[in-house]
């Protein structure tokens, strides 16, 4: 990752200073809680893709540098939500915003965050961008709904977990690279760099979702089996409920309708054996190279080269 930042060094350094001047506030605790949870280390990977996005199809504009830092205030509002909803105590290896001041100030500053994304965009003055980022936003939250909804169901279905990562995940992924293309008036490369984001935002999400299971908490920042003690129906419990043996089956049923980790060491031998984890690495591969061939009408150039890079950094990823 440290090599494909450095493609674009000073562009990056100045998305995290336009990030850090529009945290400002007149309430402390907006900024406090603010810069508390942009600065606790995440990869900002979506607005890198911006940015390489903007450099593979021509200049990286201002107005690029922008949009990354929109797309990372979106991403930032969301996980403030997602924890208060998940009553997360952890993330990234350090205490959640909710755990060290509470719900209530953790989801106001969620929405300042979406806020304050929204009014920089208003700055971008781009009607075609802001209905893509409004769109997004708007299936970003249709799909922590659908999540949330389908929260200890064992009957969840493959598809609908997928709609449920495109949604909550892929899409802003999408908009990240898709965004890039509509301030540089490249609409020939608008649909290829959406594409691109959107397959390897599911490819990302399933190898978290892996991680879950055989990940380790020093390097994902989160307990394995947080997930499961969530009653999230996630594809490795899905396999299982649908390939495991009877046994495998009502162990698994029974962790997600209870929500429950009691059993999570029966529970990780169990997604491990009968062959899930590789079912669903196997799923990862696939749209990593979906990933791949969207960018099939990009030159080449270092910025491409990075993109595709990314995809497999995806796969191998352990945090």
């Amino acid at each position: 990752m440290q090599q494909i930042r450095q493609i674009v060094d000073s562009e990056f350094a100045a998305v995290n200073e336009f990030i850090i001047e529009q945290l400002h506030s007149n309430v402390p605790l907006v900024e406090n809680i603010g810069h508390y949870i942009v600065d606790a280390g995440g990869k900002r990977l979506r607005p890198l893709l911006t940015l390489l996005c903007a450099g593979a199809i021509g200049n990286i504009e201002q107005r690029h540098m922008h949009l990354a830092a929109v797309i990372e205030f979106i991403h930032t509002a969301t996980l403030l939500h997602d924890d208060v909803v998940d009553i997360s105590a952890l993330r990234r290896g350090r205490p959640t915003a909710n755990a060290n001041w509470g719900n209530a100030p953790s989801v106001l500053v969620g929405d300042f965050l979406y806020s304050r994304a929204f009014q920089i965009l208003v700055e971008i003055g781009n009607l075609p961008l802001m209905g893509l980022l409004s769109g997004t936003t708007n299936t970003v939250a249709e799909g922590e709904v659908l999540q949330l909804s389908r929260a200890g169901n064992a009957d969840t279905s493959e598809a609908t977990y997928f709609d449920v990562i495109r949604c909550k995940t892929a899409v802003l992924f999408g908009a990240a690279c898709g965004g890039a293309a509509i301030i540089s008036q490249k609409g020939q490369h608008q649909s290829a760099l959406y594409d691109y984001g959107l397959n390897l935002g599911i490819a990302f999400q399933l190898i978290d979702d892996i991680l879950d299971y055989e990940g380790d908490p020093e390097e994902t920042g989160k307990n394995i089996g947080d997930d499961l003690a969530e009653g999230k129906p996630t594809l490795p419990l899905i396999y299982v409920l649908q390939h495991g043996n009877e046994q495998q089956q009502a162990l698994v049923h029974n962790a997600i309708s209870n929500k429950t980790a009691e059993q999570l060491d029966e529970i990780v031998e169990a997604v491990t054996s009968c062959g899930a984890l590789a079912y669903c690495r196997a799923a990862a591969e696939r749209y990593t190279e979906a990933a791949l061939a969207a960018l099939a009408p990009i030159n080449d150039s270092p910025y491409r080269r990075a993109l595709e890079k990314l995809t497999t950094i995806a796969l191998s990823r352990r945090s």
